[in-house]
């Protein structure tokens, strides 16, 4: 399966397309290669928000990246939002689909939280079918981002890192690498999150999540509302080292600044992608 919109390799850096910063980006050519959209903010949306998307995207590369798609979940893949989800792609024509590996909800409701999975072999299986069949609906591959989780499955007996890179593999699906959702992890079940780098198989990512949090000492809450950590633009800097430079993002959902502050974020991560990727293995 090929998604035949955009040289994926080559997207550069972009930002999260947020309500405040609809008319900046419409009406001027900004310093931002692509922007991702929230999926679910759209599937019920009328005309004119479709307008402005396929008038955006003829300016700018899209993302669709959703919240609500169930990955992970046990109840039947919900028909009618793929059906809803395959026509915003039709008028978005995004270069990537993505969304989360949990579950979000069971027996039709939805908790509109991201809720961690098993790492299991079971759970691989369930979860690559799942994937598979998805794909098959959407025509494309479907792109996995690794989540923030704060509590664990005693079941688990497969490392998260070492289920999501077999996941790719087996469901022959992309990765969205969230760096900030590794540290946050890593910080949280203390693990080595350089070694969840390491595990990661470099032809799978697509793209890159970076993003703040709130460190409450004893563990960390992944909020989207403030500046990327210095410990997270560290451990970018050590992905880019490891694997050259890969299209990225940065994420900031709540109390969001303006558009200037994206800007210099965005900035820093190039400059840091600039400086790591000159040191990166070939």
């Amino acid at each position: 399966m090929t998604d035949a919109t955009a040289d994926q390799s080559t997207l550069g850096f972009g930002l999260g397309l947020r309500q405040p910063h609809y008319e900046l980006v419409l009406e001027n050519n900004v310093p931002v290669d692509w922007f991702e959209i929230l999926s679910e903010n759209y599937l019920e949306a009328h005309d004119g928000y479709w307008r402005f998307l396929a008038d955006v995207r003829a300016k700018y590369p899209l993302v669709m990246h959703g919240v609500a798609m169930n990955i992970g979940g046990t109840d039947p893949i919900d028909i009618a939002y793929m059906t809803k989800l395959k026509r915003l792609a039709e008028v978005v024509k995004p270069v990537f689909i993505s969304d989360h590996l949990c579950w979000t909800g069971v027996h039709g409701i939805n908790s509109h939280d991201l809720l961690p999975i098993p790492y299991t072999k079971e759970a691989l299986q369930h979860i690559t079918s799942r994937i598979k069949k998805v794909q098959d609906m959407l025509g494309r591959q479907l792109v996995v981002e690794n989540p923030s989780t704060y509590a664990e499955f005693i079941a688990s007996s497969i490392p998260e890192w070492e289920f999501l890179a077999e996941l790719a593999e087996m469901a022959d699906c992309k990765l969205l690498l969230d760096v900030n959702n590794v540290y946050v992890s890593a910080y949280n079940h203390r693990y080595d999150a350089k070694c969840y780098i390491d595990a990661m198989p470099a032809g799978r990512i697509a793209y890159i999540h970076l993003a703040g949090h709130k460190n409450k000492d004893t563990h960390i809450i992944d909020t989207h509302d403030d500046h990327v950590a210095d410990q997270v633009w560290e451990l970018y800097g050590y992905t880019v080292q490891k694997f050259g430079t890969i299209n990225t993002m940065i994420e900031w959902d709540g109390k969001i600044p303006a558009f200037d502050v994206l800007l210099s974020e965005l900035d820093k991560a190039r400059g840091i992608a600039k400086t790591a990727g000159r040191g990166a293995k070939p």
